[in-house]
């Protein structure tokens, strides 16, 4: 999963060829051992989830 921005300790990476498995276009960051998807099209959190803070 390629690296599109690292910044204040958070990593943000997409899957651009994987379709089979991914139909809503998205994008997965990591912080502090926490994981979410989160969509490019309204920034809703897919799955996981992030500390508010």
């Amino acid at each position: 999963m390629p690296t599109i921005s690292m910044f204040y300790g958070i990593l943000v990476a997409i899957f651009f060829e994987d379709n089979d498995r991914h139909n809503l276009p998205h994008i997965h960051v990591r912080y502090s051992g926490h994981k979410a998807a989160v969509a490019i099209e309204d920034g809703s959190v897919l799955a996981g989830g992030l500390p508010s803070k």
